[in-house]
C-alpha cells in the first residue's frame, strides 16, 4: 500500500492520511476493468473517492470532469504502474446505506472538511493509460454531515459515518460485519483509490494478527486508499477500514523520483484495518 509525499495533490493526500502504505510481495493491483472476478466488480460499484470540490467541474454535458494532475507528474517514476492516470482522491469509501458511508476518521475531521469535498463514484479509467475522467450527474455527492466519527490516537480507533446529500440510487448497499471478527489467515481484498488513483482492487492479502480496535494485514494500499472497504475475498462481506500502513515510495536518487516500497508477503509492519464492527450505528 502506498502514500505518495511529493509536490502539491501529493502533499494534501498525505495531509489526509495518518500514515503510509506498501506492497506486500507481487502487485496485486487491478482496474476495474481488468478483474475477472464479478462479484469484486460489483462491490466496486458502491466505492466513492473523497475529492475536492474544486477538482470536480460541471460539464456541457450535465455529468463533471475531474480535473487532476497524473501520478508521473506528481513526482513518480514513469516506470511506476498507473504512471499516466489522474491522482484526485484524497481517500476513499464505501455505501451502507442509501444515504450513508463510511471512511476512516482522519479523512473527516470535522464539518468544514465534510463541506470541502466531494464523493465521487465511478472514479474509475477504461484502459491502462486514461488521463481524463467524467462522470454522470448521479455519481457525484456531497458530504452533509458526520453522524459519527472516532479517532483516538491512544486506542488507534480510526473510522466516520457521513450522510450524504441525498439517496443514493442503482448502487448496492455493501454488506458488513456485525458482531465478531475475521480470523488469523482469512483472505482479503482491498477496493479503493491508491494514491488518489482511479478505483484499485488489490487482492491476495490475508489477515495477520487481531488487535483491540483493529486487524492488520499485508494489504497493497497506499495514501487515498485511507477510508477503503477491506472485504472478506471469498464473501464480499466488508471486515473493515484501511486507516493505516508501512511507507509507500522510495526515493530514485539516479532518476529522481519516488517508486514503490517493496517487501516481502511476511515482512514489514502490516496494514491497519478498522474492524467494522467498531462503529455503534452499524452493529
Amino acid at each position: 500500500m502506498k502514500k505518495i509525499l511529493a509536490i502539491t495533490l501529493l502533499a494534501s493526500i498525505v495531509n489526509a492520511q495518518a500514515s503510509t502504505k506498501v506492497v506486500y510481495g507481487e502487485d496485486n493491483r487491478v482496474d476495474v476493468f481488468e478483474s475477472t472476478n464479478a462479484m469484486y466488480v460489483e462491490l466496486a460499484n458502491s466505492t466513492a473517492a473523497m475529492i475536492s470540490g474544486s477538482k470536480v467541474e460541471e460539464n456541457e454535458d450535465g455529468g463533471y470532469d475531474i480535473v487532476s494532475r497524473s501520478l508521473e507528474e506528481g513526482g513518480i517514476c514513469s516506470s511506476e504502474r498507473f504512471a499516466k492516470q489522474p491522482m484526485a482522491a484524497n481517500c476513499s469509501g464505501f455505501l451502507v446505506g442509501e444515504d450513508l458511508l463510511v471512511t476512516a476518521g482522519h479523512c473527516i475531521r470535522n464539518q468544514s472538511s465534510c463541506n470541502k469535498y466531494k464523493w465521487v463514484f465511478d472514479f474509475k479509467v477504461e484502459f491502462d493509460t486514461q488521463a481524463e475522467i467524467s462522470v454522470g450527474k448521479d455519481s457525484v455527492y456531497g458530504c452533509k454531515d458526520i453522524v459519527n466519527r472516532a479517532l483516538d490516537s491512544w486506542s488507534k480507533d480510526d473510522w466516520a459515518l457521513i450522510r450524504l446529500d441525498r439517496a443514493v440510487e442503482g448502487r448496492r448497499f455493501l454488506e458488513y460485519r456485525k458482531s465478531g471478527e475475521p480470523a488469523v489467515g482469512d483472505n482479503l481484498v482491498v477496493i479503493g483509490h491508491p494514491t488518489g488513483l482511479p478505483t484499485k482492487i488489490a487482492d491476495g492479502a490475508n489477515v495477520r494478527a487481531l488487535k483491540d480496535t483493529y486487524f492488520t494485514a499485508n494489504l497493497d494500499t497506499y495514501g487515498g486508499n485511507s477510508g477503503s472497504a477491506v472485504f472478506n475475498a471469498d464473501t464480499g462481506v466488508v471486515e473493515g477500514i484501511l486507516v493505516r500502513g508501512e511507507r509507500d515510495y522510495v526515493y530514485d536518487s539516479q532518476n529522481a523520483c519516488r517508486v514503490t516500497n517493496v517487501v516481502a508477503d511476511d515482512e514489514g509492519r502490516g496494514e491497519d484495518v478498522t474492524y467494522i464492527t467498531n462503529i455503534p450505528e452499524l452493529r
